[in-house]
């Protein structure tokens, strides 16, 4: 297993955004659906053409709220998989607005809103990340800015971009050769604002 943790380094114009509360102007859709911050968007980009050459696909989200998710999304989610209700042996305890809440049974643990890198844009979740998917992210994940979030090798598919304004080589290098694909540019296709589409937006 080959899962590297780093610490996240916040790019400079997240320094005074609160978590869940990114601005729109911050964030660019990714194919084929979902939204990162525009450093995040573009390293996902990269990665996502350099998986699709190797013949890993699809390489894409688990879902459009897998990416960014502002605080109304990430507290829904918790809410539903969380209780206040005392669970024996719950799995996942966290606290949240003074309160103990426990993980209900047969779910994955969430993050309590506002301490996830999902509501600053920089995590996203990967679909099946398994077998080959997975052998694939472990051997290149980092050299496009994503790390994992956990030594013990939990939530595989959970990666996040640790590398603010240091732009990777590798992702410099496709910005290189895909100047009109720059996310720093706030044009995106319809299609692609509603979610993607096979012809523009494959998996």
């Amino acid at each position: 297993m080959n899962r590297p943790v780093k610490p996240v380094r916040l790019p400079a114009d997240l320094g005074n955004v609160k978590p869940g509360e990114v601005p729109a102007y911050l964030l660019r859709a990714i194919r084929p659906y979902g939204r990162l911050h525009w450093l995040a968007a573009q390293a996902y980009e990269a990665m996502r053409k350099a998986a699709h050459a190797d013949g890993i696909r699809p390489f894409k989200p688990s879902s459009v709220y897998d990416t960014y998710r502002d605080l109304a999304t990430q507290e829904k989610g918790f809410l539903a998989r969380y209780t206040t209700a005392p669970i024996a042996n719950s799995k996942s305890i966290r606290m949240y607005k003074g309160q103990k809440y426990y993980l209900k049974p047969g779910l994955a643990p969430m993050a309590v809103p506002g301490t996830s890198t999902h509501n600053l844009g920089l995590a996203v979740d990967i679909f099946s990340a398994s077998g080959e998917r997975l052998d694939w992210m472990e051997a290149n994940c980092m050299s496009f800015g994503f790390c994992w979030e956990f030594r013990s090798g939990a939530e595989p598919w959970h990666i996040r971009y640790f590398k603010a304004e240091s732009v990777p080589a590798r992702v410099q290098q496709w910005l290189d050769t895909h100047a009109n694909r720059n996310l720093r540019s706030s044009h995106q296709c319809s299609c692609h604002r509603l979610g993607g589409c096979p012809a523009c937006c494959p998996d």
